[in-house]
């Protein structure tokens, strides 16, 4: 396509498809509506963008490369070493995502503080607050040392030059949709300065061998705004979640190249910035109410690390000829299919009823492992029967009423052990798994005839 002196195309905002005229449908990820127009000046193609590759490189043979401990730095927070899978990889380059006001800048100064006291060398570069902005919130969470510069500024040439002639270790980039390229004619924010702002980063990362965090916005859906390929390009992608208005905060990584993507770190905002919490399965059942109908507590797996959380239900008669049903941190049509269960294996008149169930704290989780409390929360509150305080249920539940096993058995019931529970009820087919517990009755269950006939 023969281009002007400012030549009109249309990118994909999902995954960044470029077409030289509007498209309903995006050929490349076959999103509809996604198409923006955007004005690129003649000859910043990426065919005539000089790349900095400094020395030439090699190819290697696998059993020459040696992995030393030196490749990951600790941030010295536990929660987001654990996330990151051990720490910060050297040449790595970081995106981190949330609502706005969740943390995030927070967290990565809290990181930036961390890692100057360690001796190592790190800029901060912010293109949304000035420097008596950060002055001020980097007062409430402590002193700092000489190892930290700050440098505001949005000009992705003066950062790039900034970079090369500090040569930190670790560099934070908050955020990426103020960032833009004199390369570029688009407006700070759009589809090609987000990736041309990504693609410097990247190459500077890989090539000065520096840690990068880039801090971006999400839109109205949870998802990172700008295209799809942001993400593609980064090495690690950590969203920060939670509800802005309460005291907890979830950094959950959702692509991680060197390590898992099922640990998530807890965090507490206090006055003086985010509080590590280091034994969650607590913090979430702070609360529990004694005694009362619809209420049980299960336990989760996040990775290695067992977390237990309350489920509260609430069965109701309706009033109306269609019963409302809503659910609150886990899957809907989950929460349905278990009441068909319930109605077709045991006989329930739930059909008439309203149904709400709810996950405490304010977390969301997908596991099937929590169907069995599901379940006996939903007949404790139809019934009006309480749960004993002392009692927590693991389990799947299947469409023929059985209890299916579930994986790590034995770091739940040690969970449910350490915090003070003295009743676990288990599928049956897990028993021989935990057959050398002490401490904690653990009860077998085969289907949910046997689950409900404990309350």
């Amino acid at each position: 396509m023969a281009k002007g002196k400012n030549a009109t195309v249309f990118f994909c905002q999902n995954c960044g498809y470029e077409s030289s005229k509007w498209m309903g449908q995006c050929p490349g990820c076959h999103e509809w509506n996604t198409f923006v127009e955007e004005t690129i000046a003649s000859g910043v193609s990426g065919k005539n963008m000089k790349i900095h590759t400094g020395e030439r490189k090699k190819p290697s043979v696998l059993s020459e490369i040696s992995l030393e401990e030196e490749d990951r730095l600790s941030t010295h927070m536990k929660e987001l070493d654990r996330v990151l899978g051990g720490g910060l990889v050297r040449g790595s380059l970081t995106l981190v995502g949330g609502d706005p006001g969740i943390g995030k800048s927070t967290l990565l100064l809290q990181v930036c503080r961390l890692l100057a006291l360690d001796g190592r060398e790190v800029l901060y570069v912010s293109g949304e607050e000035s420097l008596k902005q950060i002055k001020l919130r980097a007062n409430r969470i402590g002193e700092f040392n000489e190892h930290l510069k700050l440098f505001c500024e949005t000009s992705l040439n003066a950062i790039e030059d900034s970079i090369r002639n500090e040569k930190p270790d670790v560099v934070v980039i908050d955020s990426i949709q103020t960032m833009y390229s004199e390369a570029v004619s688009s407006a700070p924010g759009s589809v090609s300065q987000v990736r041309e702002a990504t693609g410097v980063l990247l190459q500077l990362a890989k090539g000065l061998n520096i840690s990068i965090f880039i801090v971006g916005h999400v839109t109205k859906e949870g998802t990172v705004a700008g295209p799809r390929v942001l993400e593609h390009m980064v090495d690690t992608v950590l969203y920060f979640e939670g509800d802005r208005h309460a005291s907890y905060r979830i950094l959950r990584g959702v692509k991680n190249r060197f390590g898992s993507t099922n640990e998530i770190g807890v965090f507490e905002m206090v006055s003086d910035g985010l509080k590590e919490v280091e034994n969650p399965s607590e913090f979430m059942l702070s609360g529990k109410p004694k005694e009362a109908s619809g209420s049980i507590v299960v336990c989760s797996m996040e990775g290695t690390r067992p977390m237990l959380i309350e489920i509260q239900a609430l069965v109701c008669h309706s009033n109306f000829g269609i019963p409302r049903r809503q659910t609150t941190g886990t899957d809907f049509n989950r929460v349905n299919l278990l009441m068909a269960v319930l109605e077709k294996r045991l006989g329930l008149q739930l059909g008439s009823c309203d149904a709400y169930v709810n996950i405490a704290g304010g977390i969301r989780i997908q596991e099937p492992a929590i169907d069995l409390g599901i379940v006996m929360a939903l007949v404790s509150s139809f019934k009006n029967r309480p749960i004993d305080d002392g009692l927590i249920a693991v389990g799947e539940v299947g469409l023929s009423g059985e209890v299916r096993g579930v994986s790590m058995i034995q770091a739940r019931v040690q969970e449910a052990k350490k915090l003070g529970f003295t009743t676990c009820v288990i599928p049956s087919v897990s028993m021989e798994a935990v057959k050398e517990i002490s401490g904690i009755r653990i009860v077998g269950v085969e289907s949910l005839g046997d689950a409900i006939g404990l309350l």
